[in-house]
């Protein structure tokens, strides 16, 4: 079930939630990406948190569903094991023993809970990259990144396709069992397109998949940095 992103502002409206300036803007958008399930009892007020900002301008909100709650008694509907194996890299880069949810991530650059409000837009805060990166664009059925520094081991270049509609989901059984949880920018698809390595670079885009929203992010390799995000 879908309702309108405008009920998805009420829905943040009544949790009381503020959003502070996230520290982005349109051009270089914060990238929040939020690693949840379905199947865990603490990742509502981190996803309630999520919903607040899913609509800015400055924000791209990124929703994405892991795996290893799935035996735990509720499999969740969206996740992927690509997307556990990319928290699994941020765990790495940010010398984490482990993987946890919720975990919010924003940047590549700051990790935490995000269950918390002020903790939330606290992190918002702490891993504001600024506007600096290579110019990003995505028009014309084809991305171009431009020149500047890259990591010595060069930057992967990600589609991210996302459902950009509040979804309401029915959770029958497990922790959240007997509740029905909003989830919204939803990633359904993370495509590695290529590398980029300094040089300018153009990439084909494949061709739009219906319904959903999708973003470029460039970010060094094995969960490193995002360096430049852009939606398409």
């Amino acid at each position: 079930m879908r309702i309108s992103a405008c009920t998805a502002s009420t829905i943040a409206l009544a949790l009381g939630a503020v959003s502070p300036a996230a520290g982005g803007d349109r051009a270089h958008p914060t990238v929040v990406e939020l690693f949840q399930s379905q199947g865990c009892s603490s990742c509502p007020p981190a996803n309630a948190n999520l919903l607040t900002v899913a609509g800015r301008a400055d924000v791209l909100a990124l929703s994405f569903g892991v795996t290893y709650w799935d035996q735990l008694g509720w499999k969740d509907t969206f996740a992927q094991p690509s997307f556990t194996a990319r928290q699994w890299d941020y765990a790495h880069r940010l010398s984490r023993a482990s993987v946890f949810t919720p975990e919010t991530i924003v940047n590549g650059r700051a990790d935490g809970v995000g269950a918390d409000p002020a903790e939330f837009h606290g992190l918002l805060a702490r891993g504001d990259r600024g506007a600096g990166g290579p110019a990003l664009a995505a028009t014309g059925g084809q991305v171009t990144v431009g020149r500047g520094p890259a990591p010595r081991e060069g930057a992967d270049i990600w589609l991210v396709r996302y459902d950009p509609h509040v979804v309401q989901v029915a959770i029958k059984r497990g922790e959240n069992g007997g509740r029905t949880l909003p989830h919204r920018n939803v990633v359904r698809a993370l495509i590695r397109l290529g590398v980029w390595r300094g040089a300018p670079v153009t990439l084909p885009l494949p061709a739009a998949a219906p319904d959903l929203d999708q973003a470029i992010l460039v970010q060094a390799a094995h969960g490193g940095p995002i360096l430049a995000a852009a939606r398409a």
